[in-house]
């Protein structure tokens, strides 16, 4: 059986002061939960230049840290670019490649994304890999298109081995900010066709990979969302900024094991 994951992704938001409260309300949320909030992984993902702070004040705390994009490049002339390497030194386990607002603002592409992917893992990191279409995507009927040629990518370049150390996130873009409204089963079907691609490369990987929702969830909908069977947790922007909505969110993945 799949662990859910619950990682907050803090996009450009944050100081230091309010970052310091976000963390502490977090950490005692889980700490304070115990066994109860125990069933599912937790983490967050902050702004590179908070790296440093975050990772000493989650020193033993059950909450991971994680990074929201990475080089493709080792090492080298590339001014403004964080390597995986670098996220490591600040104890970061996990990080974002492939965001839609990355591919959508930073012309990523697929190449890009896939290039990322390989980085993260050669460093050790869980590269959590977006895809997702955008309104006039969906629109058009090319959902399967689009995630489909977006995930093809990435294991293009994976041995069977790497792909099992991958999370996925499927981001309906089409859905966030756009007061249209995915319900759990729109949701469900899409995540079935991505489990369905793992499958086809191997089994193992389907049974084993987690594949996030990053449709806006929230404590209102997040427990509908999560008992749906191909959804393994979420990647949570907005509701991952208030400790309580975060929590809600972890309290409902850890109630849908």
């Amino acid at each position: 059986m799949r662990r859910k994951l619950v990682a907050g992704n803090w996009k450009m938001n944050g100081n230091l002061a309010v970052n310091a409260g976000l963390l502490a309300d977090i950490d005692a949320g889980l700490k304070c939960g115990g066994a109860a909030l125990a069933a599912c992984d937790v983490a967050v993902c902050v702004p590179a230049p908070y790296l440093a702070h975050a990772q000493t004040a989650l020193s033993g705390s059950p909450l991971a840290l994680g990074a929201q994009d990475v080089s493709m490049h080792e090492s080298g002339a590339y001014t403004g670019e964080v390597s995986a390497a670098m996220l490591l030194e600040f104890g970061a386990r996990y990080v974002i490649v492939g965001h839609s607002e990355r591919r959508a603002y930073h012309a990523e592409s697929d190449e890009a994304v896939a290039k990322k992917t390989v980085r993260a893992l050669q460093a050790g990191l869980t590269p959590v890999v977006c895809v997702g279409e955008t309104l006039e995507e969906r629109e058009a009927g090319k959902t399967e298109a689009v995630i489909g040629r977006q995930l093809d990518a990435v294991l293009a370049l994976l041995s069977d081995a790497e792909i099992l150390r991958v999370v996925i996130a499927y981001e309906p873009v089409w859905a966030i900010g756009t007061g249209k409204t995915a319900t759990p089963e729109m949701a469900q079907e899409v995540h079935a066709f991505l489990r369905g691609k793992l499958a086809a490369r191997s089994a193992e990987a389907a049974a084993k990979v987690n594949i996030l929702y990053g449709g806006s969830m929230k404590p209102e909908n997040a427990k509908e969302l999560l008992a749906m069977p191909d959804i393994d947790g979420g990647l949570i922007g907005g509701a991952a900024l208030k400790a309580a909505d975060f929590l809600g969110i972890v309290r409902a993945a850890s109630v849908n094991p």
